[in-house]
C-alpha cells in the first residue's frame, strides 16, 4: 500500500521509501524513515496536494510523491509504538576527551557566529534581536535566500553574526545546503549557533547530527522554548546537553527571553570554558562504521593534503554518495581512484547486508541516535494545535480555500485605497502647501521653476503614495508572519503545476505584489532549475509596489467609485498573464520533468505587532530613500529637458503677438476683460509650444508614431520611458509635463489630468486610453533593478534582456488589442 491511498484521518506506518535523487534524500531527511507514523490530515481544495503529520509537525506532499512511498497500518498501538520508537541509545556512541575547538582563542576579542538551523527554526527572528538588524521574518521556508551579517557588542567582544539560509541538512541537493556547508567548511566560523524549534526537536536535532560529524564548535538556541512549555511537555534540557556535549540555552527570541545567556555560552565555548563540551561519534551500526574506518585508513594515508573536512565527516558523505565530496575527493587526494573504488565496494556490501541503499541506513542511524538521545530526555504531551487544525479546516477546505483567498486579496487592495486616500489627502496638501509658498516668496528665474516645478512637482507627485504602499506591506507582513503564505501556497499547488511551475513558486510570486527584486531571490527555493527560471520571468507581472502610484492615480481620477475592483482587477490580470506566459516558457523554453512538491506548513502564529509596524517602516524607508535618489534625479532631467531650449522662434511670435494685444488695449479696442483672456490665450499656448519643442517635446515626438496606435501622446509615452528605471517616475514625469499656466500649476495633478486635451481638443486622458496605459504600465519592462536580479540568479545577460523584450512586446500587444478595438464600440 502506498501513502497516497490513505484517507483523511488514517495512519500509516512508512516501510520503504521509493524513488530517487533530490527528492528522495529530502524527504529521508525530514523524516520520512522506516517505521516512522504518518497521518493524514486533509486534501487541497483541488485534491492535490495532500497535508500530512510526522514528527509532529505538517508537511505537503502531491499524489504522485506519495505513491513512492510505501506504507502499512499499524495492527494495534502497541505495535505501532514499537515501529515509531525504535530502540536507540547512547551506549555506543564514544567521546574523546578532546574538545570540540581545536583553534585557540585569537585575543582580539572579535567572534564569527554562523546561525545554522532548518526554516521556521528562528534563525532571522535570533539575528534581529541580537543585531538590531531589520531583515523581515516569515513564517515560511525561504525567507533568508542568502546570508546576512550584523555586528553586535556583548560581554567586551565585538561579535560578527552571520543568517545562514535555512535548510534540513548539510548535502548537497540545494543552493541552501551547499551555500551553508561552504561557508562553514571555508569561513570556519568561530562558533556555530545551531537554532532549535523546541516545537518539533525530532526533526530539527537532525541537522544537530551532521553539524556533529563536521566537528564544529556550537552552541544548541532551543527556541520557541515557550510554545514547548505550553504543551505541557517535559524537556531535560540539561540532560540532553550532556549526552551531547553540546551547551543547549532555552529562548523565546520573539521576545529576548534568553538571548543574553546564549551568547554567555558561545563565549564560553569559544573561551574553552565550557565544561559541558566533549566531541561525541554517532555510532551507525556495525556494518557502516567498519566501512567509516576502513576508508578513514585510506584518507588518512595521504600526505600533503589541505585537510579542508574531518576525515570522518568525509567517509560518511563518500557513503551516502554526496557528489560534491565525491568531486573533492577526486581533485584533491592522489590516491582518489582507490579510495572511491574501496567506498564502492564497501557501499555495496552495507546494501547487502542491511537491504537497504546507504542513504537510508545513514539517515534511519542519524534519526535513531537523535530518538534514543529524547527517549531518556523528552516526554511528549500529545496535543494538537487546535488553532492551527480550526483555522486550516476553513482556509484550506475544497469549497472555501479558494473564495477565502481572492476574498482576502480584494480587501487587501480596497484597504490599500480606501484606507490610504485619507492620509494621502493630508500628504498632497502638504506638498501644495510647500509648493505655494516657494511660488510666493522666491523670485522668478530658472531655481524657483526648478524646485517647484521639477522637485516638488516630481517628488510630491510620488511621496503621496506613500501611505497606500504602507498599507499594502502591512498585509502582505501579516500573511507572512502568520503562516497563511504557506497555506496559500498549498492551496495553490495544482494550480502552479499546470502552468509547468511548482507550490513554491507562489510564494516568490506573492512576494512580488511588494518587489520583485526579493522575490527573484527567493526563487532560490525551488530545487528545479526549470520551475526556478519559469518563476523569475514571471514574476515582473505581478504589480510591485512600485506600480502602485500609477494604479492609484488614474484609478482615483477616472474610476472612483469602483477603485478598489478596478485596482484588485489590474493584478488579477497581471497573475493571468503570468499564467499564460507560463505555459509558453514551459512549452517552447524550460520542458522538462516537474520538481516534486515538499513543503512543511508551520503552525499559525500570531504575528507581532513590532514585526509587522517594522517590516512596514523597513519598506517606508527604502520608498523615501527612492524618493531622495533615483526619483529625484529623474525628476530634476525630465524638468531640464523640458525646460531647454528656452529661445525659439515661436516664442518670439508669440512675445509679438501679446505685444499687439496691449496695443489695442492701449488705443481702446479691445476692454481689459478681452484682453487679459486673449494674453491667457497666447500663454497657454506658449507653454504647450515650449513643451512640445523642448528637448524632451522632441524626444516624445519621436516615439510617439508607435505608441499613437495605443491612445497615448508624446507626453505619455516619455512618461512610459523615463518609467524603465523605476515604476513610481512615471508619475512624476506625468507631474512635471502635464503644467500650464500658473493657475493650473496650484491643482493638483489629478485635476491636470482630467482637464489635459489633445490639440483637437478631445480630452488625453479618456477611459480606454486610461486602460490601456494601466495595462502597459502592469506589463512592460522591469526595472533595472528586477533585470539586474534576474541575470545574477539566470546567471546570464540572456535572459535579463529576454524579460525586456518579452514584457515590452507584449505590453504594446495588449495595449494596442484593447484600445483599436475598444474604439470600434465607444
Amino acid at each position: 500500500m502506498f501513502l497516497s491511498d490513505l484517507k483523511t484521518g488514517e495512519i500509516g506506518v512508512i516501510v520503504k521509501v521509493n524513488g530517487s535523487g533530490a527528492f528522495r534524500k529530502r524527504i529521508l531527511e525530514m523524516g520520512f524513515i522506516k517505521g516512522k507514523a504518518i497521518k493524514v490530515i486533509l486534501n487541497a481544495p483541488l485534491k492535490d496536494p495532500i497535508k500530512y503529520k510526522i514528527m509532529d509537525y505538517e508537511v505537503s506532499l502531491r499524489r504522485s510523491e506519495a505513491k513512492l512511498i510505501e506504507v502499512i497500518y499499524p495492527k494495534d498501538n502497541k505495535e505501532k509504538k514499537a515501529l515509531v520508537e525504535e530502540k536507540y541509545s547512547f551506549e555506543n556512541n564514544y567521546d574523546c576527551e578532546e574538545c570540540v575547538l581545536k583553534k585557540a582563542p585569537n585575543g582580539t576579542k572579535q567572534i564569527t557566529i554562523a546561525l545554522v538551523g532548518n526554516p521556521n527554526a528562528g534563525k532571522t527572528s535570533l539575528f534581529n534581536i541580537a543585531s538590531g538588524a531589520h531583515e523581515h521574518v516569515g513564517n515560511y521556508g525561504g525567507v533568508t535566500v542568502d546570508s546576512k551579517e550584523g555586528n553586535f557588542k556583548h560581554s567586551g567582544y565585538q561579535i560578527k553574526i552571520v543568517d545562514l539560509p535555512g535548510t534540513y541538512s548539510i548535502s548537497a541537493y540545494t543552493p541552501e545546503e551547499l551555500y551553508v556547508r561552504k561557508f562553514l567548511i571555508e569561513e570556519k566560523p568561530d562558533v556555530v549557533i545551531n537554532v532549535v524549534a523546541a516545537s518539533n526537536l525530532e526533526r530539527n536535532l537532525y541537522l544537530t547530527t551532521e553539524l556533529i560529524d563536521m566537528e564544529v564548535p556550537m552552541v544548541i538556541d532551543l527556541n520557541m522554548y515557550d510554545e514547548l512549555q505550553e504543551s505541557g511537555s517535559e524537556f531535560d534540557h540539561i540532560k540532553l546537553s550532556k549526552l551531547l556535549g553540546i551547551p543547549i540555552v532555552p529562548t523565546v527570541c520573539r521576545s529576548g527571553m534568553g538571548i543574553p545567556a546564549l551568547f554567555d555560552a558561545v563565549i564560553r565555548v569559544y573561551e574553552n570554558k565550557e565544561p559541558v563540551v566533549r566531541r561525541i561519534k554517532i555510532y551507525y551500526g556495525h556494518t557502516i562504521e567498519n566501512a567509516i574506518s576502513k576508508t578513514n585508513i585510506l584518507l588518512d594515508k595521504e600526505k600533503g593534503i589541505e585537510r579542508i573536512f574531518p576525515t570522518r565527516y568525509l567517509s560518511i558523505k563518500l557513503l551516502e554518495k554526496d557528489a560534491e565530496v565525491t568531486k573533492y575527493v577526486k581533485h584533491a587526494y592522489q590516491s582518489a581512484e582507490n579510495i572511491l573504488q574501496v567506498t564502492a565496494d564497501e557501499i555495496k556490501d552495507i546494501e547487502s547486508t542491511l537491504q537497504e541503499d546507504t542513504e537510508s541506513a545513514i539517515t534511519n542511524a542519524r534519526y535513531g541516535f537523535v530518538a534514543g538521545g529524547l527517549k531518556e530526555t523528552f516526554k511528549e504531551k500529545l496535543k494538537e494545535s487546535d488553532a492551527t487544525r480550526v483555522i486550516d479546516a476553513i482556509v484550506t477546505n475544497k469549497y472555501l480555500g479558494f473564495p477565502l483567498f481572492f476574498i482576502f486579496m480584494w480587501i487587501m487592495f480596497e484597504c490599500t485605497f480606501r484606507l490610504g486616500d485619507y492620509p494621502m489627502g493630508w500628504i498632497e496638501s502638504a506638498v501644495e502647501w510647500i509648493g505655494n509658498i516657494v511660488r510666493s516668496y522666491m523670485p522668478d528665474g530658472i531655481l524657483k521653476d526648478l524646485i517647484v516645478d521639477g522637485i516638488i512637482g516630481g517628488v510630491g507627485g510620488v511621496i503621496v503614495f506613500l501611505p497606500n504602499i504602507v498599507i499594502l506591506y502591512a498585509f502582505i507582513s501579516f500573511m507572512e508572519d502568520s503562516g497563511y503564505m504557506s497555506r496559500a501556497a498549498f492551496i495553490m499547488d495544482k494550480v502552479m503545476h499546470k502552468m509547468g511551475l511548482h507550490g513554491k513558486s507562489f510564494i516568490p510570486l506573492i512576494m512580488g505584489f511588494g518587489c520583485n527584486v526579493p522575490a527573484i531571490l527567493a526563487t532560490r527555493t525551488i530545487e528545479s532549475r526549470n520551475s526556478r527560471m519559469i518563476t523569475m520571468l514571471i514574476n515582473p507581472f505581478m504589480s510591485c509596489s512600485a506600480r502602485l502610484p500609477v494604479y492609484l492615480l488614474f484609478v482615483g481620477v477616472f474610476f472612483k467609485a469602483n477603485a478598489g475592483l478596478a485596482l484588485f482587477s489590474l493584478y488579477i490580470i497581471g497573475i493571468l498573464l503570468a499564467v499564460i506566459s507560463a505555459r509558453l516558457f514551459k512549452r517552447f523554453l524550460f520542458a522538462g520533468e516537474d520538481a516534486p512538491f515538499v513543503m512543511e506548513l508551520p503552525p499559525y502564529r500570531m504575528p507581532t505587532l513590532k514585526s509587522v509596524c517594522r517590516h512596514m517602516w523597513d519598506k517606508s524607508r527604502q520608498y523615501l530613500r527612492k524618493m531622495g535618489g533615483v526619483i529625484l534625479i529623474a525628476s530634476i532631467l525630465i524638468w531640464f529637458l523640458g525646460y531647454f531650449p528656452q529661445d525659439s522662434i515661436e516664442n518670439q511670435q508669440i512675445d509679438t503677438q501679446i505685444g499687439q494685444i496691449d496695443e489695442s488695449f492701449s488705443s481702446g479696442l479691445l476692454t481689459e476683460e478681452e484682453r487679459n483672456e486673449q494674453v491667457d490665450e497666447q500663454e497657454a499656448l506658449r507653454t504647450t509650444d515650449h513643451t512640445e519643442y523642448s528637448y524632451i517635446g522632441r524626444l516624445g515626438k519621436f516615439i510617439e508614431p508607435v505608441m499613437r496606435p495605443l491612445g497615448f501622446d508624446w507626453r505619455i509615452s516619455v512618461s512610459l520611458l523615463t518609467g524603465s528605471a523605476a515604476k513610481e517616475v512615471v508619475v512624476s514625469t506625468l507631474a512635471v509635463l502635464y503644467t500650464g499656466n500658473a493657475e493650473e500649476d496650484q491643482s493638483s495633478l489629478q485635476e491636470r489630468l482630467l482637464s489635459s486635451t489633445n490639440p483637437d481638443g478631445t480630452p488625453t486622458f479618456t477611459p480606454l486610453v486610461v486602460i490601456s496605459l494601466l495595462l502597459f504600465v502592469l506589463i512592460y519592462f522591469p526595472c533595472v533593478a528586477t533585470i539586474a536580479a534576474i541575470k545574477e540568479e539566470a546567471g546570464s545577460w540572456k535572459w535579463g534582456l529576454f524579460s525586456v523584450v518579452y514584457t515590452t512586446l507584449l505590453a504594446w500587444l495588449v495595449a494596442f488589442a484593447v484600445f483599436q478595438i475598444g474604439s470600434l464600440f465607444l
